[in-house]
Order: structure tokens, then C-alpha cells, then sequence
């Protein structure tokens, strides 16, 4: 049951329902559960797992993630234009999120399971890496579904944007007490795992964490789906694929998103991770290090509403990503300085101080993206008359896609041209290799994803924008719902579905 606030009369006495509250708590609840399910994983640990347990060469890796790239190129195009013509009785976008779901669950366990299948293999053994890339392809290609799904699904929970930065704010601020959880609860095990505090094998670890998460998330996806619905209607008739392609093109805001994801995919880095396992020799330092930080995590969220009021968003996206660019490229300057990044006495504080003034923005990082996200998809209705959510989902991720499986055949080569030894004894790697893993964790990715601020210059979307999109958006939809209430034939139908598309 929905929640209203007051209506606010705008200067030319039209109501605008600007604070309603279509989302009720239980959906809200269900939300918050979907966001959880994606953090649900031991992810950061998947690396390690390709590496040290599974053992896939990294030359096999690379020569993966080329062919995973064509293999991108066809199907994200392909599963958009069916997302885009999809019109259910359940919405445009939830059928998919239940029914890639499963797949994705049933696919994840036997990811967990390869170990098993194929127990004491080397990094080069050919039927353990045929299985392995085509569980990748078949999870990629669900992935796709549901990753288009969700970006869609996102913007149309709700039609007031003011409605919808609430609940993502909401979402993002409860899902933050759990969803660290399972990394630091799996780097505490990991490491007395492989310092042998504990007598457990690897691959049952890794095992009995993944399969656990996998299951628990599909749990809380399918809540979700039988919980929540969608309140954005899609326009009657089904825009073609040229007129996708179009929304594309046409959508400025749209493109300085891609462009700037363009430019910081560049970016070259293999993840922190590493360094707390390969240079300290302990992932849990990773989390002792967080802890000062942790509440502020939390509190950045109370300064995301009063510098929306004072910046714009474009200032604001700007100025998260310059801010943890400068903190991370001081670690990195000052860690490199006599062999600091060696030293844990120096190097550890120095990483926490890091956190704690980056958590400041934390909020700012998880709210202003999305909201951009969900601005270009009403855009695109503002502008042409009707929704093209999974085609202008698959511009944003496409690229994102291919240009992540180039640079992780790249980032696979990298590891192997630094001398890194897999399945070395921790803290065994040479004092070069060691010096890398440390760049290639703080300084190096900030320098090579760097370009992506600059699109973010041109972002055209004002506040003054903003509110005149919306305006003509809310007396748009509420033009069409009174016409098909009265309409009584096909033809007059039809004649409505025409005249939604329009070119502005």
C-alpha cells in the first residue's frame, strides 16, 4: 500500500504529484533485498580462485575474454531489442529478472564445483578450460538479461524521480550492513586457511561460501519479483529498432555517460586484493584497515541531500571522482617513496586514513551515478515520446563489456609480465612483482581511467533542465491515461499509440 505526501501546486497551477510516494514499504523492503543480493558474494575473491585453486593459465585467460568480446558484440544487441519489444502482464522487465535468475544460480554452483570435476589439473589442461569458458559464455548471456533488466526495471518502480532517489538512497544505505559481510567474513577464513590455522581445503572453501551466497540471493531476487511492479507505463506501440538505435544517437546525456565509461575502462588495475594477500600477506588487514572508515560509510549519506540542494549533479559526480582519484594517487606517491608499500607500520595507517577520507563521498558515489542513469532513461521519452530502456541499457553496458574483456586479457598478461607465480606461497613473490601488485592496486588504475572526468564537463542536463523534463513528463503521461480511458475502438487506440511518438 502506497504512502502519499501533499501535492505541490507549481506556479502555473498545475498539480504536480512531485513528493508522492509511490513505493510502500514492503516493496521498499524488497528492494533493499534485491540490492543485498547483489553484494552477496565473495567476488573480490574470484581472482584468487581463477588463479590459485582453479588454475587457468593467464595466457588461456586472455585468449578467453578476446572471444568472450565477439561473443558480446552479437548478443547484447540481440537480448536488447528482445528486452525492448517485451510488453507482459507483469511489466517489461520483470519476467527477465526471474527468469535469468534461476539459470545464473543453477550455472553458479557448478562454477564453485570446477575444482571437483577436475581435481589436481595444470593451468593449461584443455577440457577443464573448455568447461570453464563455456560456463562463462552461458553465464555472460543470462547476465545480459538480467543486467538489462535491472537497469530498466530502475526507472520505472517509480515515475517522481525525488520518489526514486529515496529509494535508491534507502536501498544503498541498509544493503551497506550486510554486504561487506561476506568478504570479511571469507578473508578472515581465507587467511587462516592459508597460513594453516585451519585444516580445509581451498576448493571445498571456496565451495560451500559460493553455492551458500548463490542460493540465498536467488531467494531474495524472487521476492523481489513477486513483490514489486513496475509504474512507468510503456508506450502502446513497440518502437522499432532503428528508432532504439535513434534514442541512442539522439540522447546526448545518454552518450557523455558511455563516453566517460569509455575513457575510465582503460583503466589498468588487478584490485587491492592482492596487495593485502601478496605484499602483507593477510586479507583481513584489508578489513582491520576499514574499520575506522565503516561509519562513515554510513554518515556520507546525510551529506548527499544538502549538496544536491547547493551543486548540481554534474558538480557533484565530478567532484567524487577527482576526490578519490587525488587520495589514491597519494597513497601511491608516498607508498612508493624508500619501499613504504613494503612497511606495514607506515603503509597500513596510510591506507586507513585513505579510506576514511574517501568514505566522505561514499554516498555521493552510490546516489548520483544512478540517479544520472535513471535521468537519461526519462530523457529519452521526454525527447521522442517513448521508452527505449534496454536499448539505451545496452549502449551504457556493451562497451563497458567489451572494453572489461580486452582489458582483462591485458590485466591477465600484465600479472604474467610482472613475474607473478600462481599458486606461490604467500608473501613469496618477488620484490618487483610485489611493487607492481601495489601500483596495479592504488596508483595506476586512477592514471589510466583518469580521461573519464572529462565527458562529465559536458553533461547538458541543468537543474532548470530537470525540472522542465519532468514537468512535461507528468502532464504528458496524465494526457495519455485520461485519452485511453475514453478511447473505445481500435482505431482510436491506435491513433494514440501514433501520437506518442514525437520528436521535440
Amino acid at each position: 500500500m502506497s504512502t502519499e505526501r501533499e501535492i505541490v501546486e507549481t506556479t502555473d497551477n498545475s498539480v504536480l504529484l512531485k513528493n508522492r510516494r509511490f513505493v510502500g514499504i514492503k516493496e521498499t523492503v524488497a528492494y533493499v533485498l534485491e540490492d543485498t543480493a547483489q553484494s552477496l558474494n565473495i567476488n573480490d575473491f574470484k581472482e584468487r580462485y581463477i588463479y590459485d585453486v582453479v588454475k587457468i593459465d593467464f595466457s588461456y585467460l586472455a585468449i578467453q575474454n578476446i572471444v568472450a568480446t565477439v561473443w558480446d558484440t552479437f548478443n547484447d544487441t540481440f537480448i536488447g531489442v528482445i528486452v525492448e519489444k517485451t510488453r507482459t502482464r507483469w511489466g517489461k522487465f520483470r519476467p527477465y529478472l526471474l527468469l535469468a535468475q534461476f539459470p545464473l544460480t543453477i550455472l553458479g554452483l557448478w562454477y564453485w564445483l570446477i575444482p571437483f570435476i577436475f581435481p589436481d589439473t595444470p593451468g593449461d589442461y584443455l577440457p577443464k578450460w573448455i568447461f570453464y569458458f563455456a560456463m562463462s559464455i552461458i553465464t555472460e548471456t543470462a547476465n545480459t538479461f538480467t543486467g538489462i533488466a535491472r537497469s530498466g526495471f530502475g526507472s520505472t518502480i517509480t515515475p517522481e524521480p525525488l520518489d526514486r532517489s529515496r529509494l535508491i538512497a534507502t536501498a544503498n544505505l541498509m544493503s551497506h550492513f550486510v554486504e561487506d559481510v561476506p568478504r570479511q567474513i571469507f578473508g578472515i577464513i581465507y587467511d587462516l586457511v592459508i597460513n594453516n590455522k585451519i585444516k580445509i581445503k581451498l576448493p571445498k572453501l571456496f565451495a560451500t561460501f559460493g553455492i551458500s551466497f548463490a542460493v540465498l540471493g536467488a531467494v531474495f531476487c524472487l521476492y523481489f519479483f513477486l513483490t514489486t511492479r513496475e509504474r512507468v507505463a510503456q508506450t502502446i506501440k513497440k518502437p522499432s529498432v532503428i528508432q532504439g538505435l535513434k534514442a541512442i544517437v539522439t540522447n546526448k546525456p545518454m552518450f557523455i555517460c558511455v563516453l566517460s565509461n569509455f575513457f575510465n575502462g582503460f583503466s589498468v588495475g588487478t584490485g587491492r586484493a592482492n596487495f593485502y594477500i601478496d605484499v602483507i600477506g593477510s586479507i583481513t588487514w584489508q578489513t582491520i584497515v576499514g574499520i575506522p572508515a565503516f561509519p562513515i560509510k554510513f554518515i556520507s549519506y546525510s551529506f548527499v541531500e544538502p549538496l544536491r540542494k547547493r551543486f548540481s549533479t554534474k558538480a557533484l559526480w565530478i567532484f567524487e571522482d577527482a576526490w578519490t582519484d587525488f587520495l589514491w594517487l597519494t597513497v601511491f606517491g608516498l607508498g612508493s617513496i624508500n619501499n613504504n608499500f613494503q612497511k606495514k607500520h607506515i603503509i597500513l595507517p596510510m591506507m586507513g586514513i585513505e579510506e576514511i577520507f574517501e568514505m566522505c563521498v561514499y554516498g555521493l558515489r552510490r546516489v548520483v551515478p544512478a540517479e544520472i542513469g535513471n535521468e537519461t532513461m526519462d530523457y529519452c521519452e521526454w525527447k521522442n515520446g517513448y521508452r527505449a530502456e534496454a536499448m539505451l541499457g545496452v549502449a551504457q553496458t556493451t562497451i563497458a563489456k567489451l572494453q572489461m574483456a580486452v582489458m582483462g586479457s591485458i590485466n591477465s598478461l600484465i600479472l604474467k609480465g610482472i613475474g607473478y607465480v600462481q599458486g606461490a606461497t604467500i608473501g613469496t613473490q618477488s620484490d618487483r612483482t610485489k611493487w607492481w601488485i601495489f601500483a596495479l592496486g592504488t596508483g595506476i588504475p586512477r592514471i589510466t581511467g583518469a580521461l573519464g572526468i572529462v565527458p562529465k564537463l559536458f553533461y547538458p542536463i541543468t537543474a532548470e533542465k530537470r525540472d522542465q523534463m519532468y514537468a512535461e513528463l507528468r502532464e504528458r503521461r496524465s494526457r495519455v491515461a485520461e485519452m485511453m480511458k475514453t478511447a473505445t475502438t481500435a482505431e482510436e487506440i491506435a491513433e494514440i499509440a501514433d501520437s506518442q511518438f514525437i520528436v521535440k
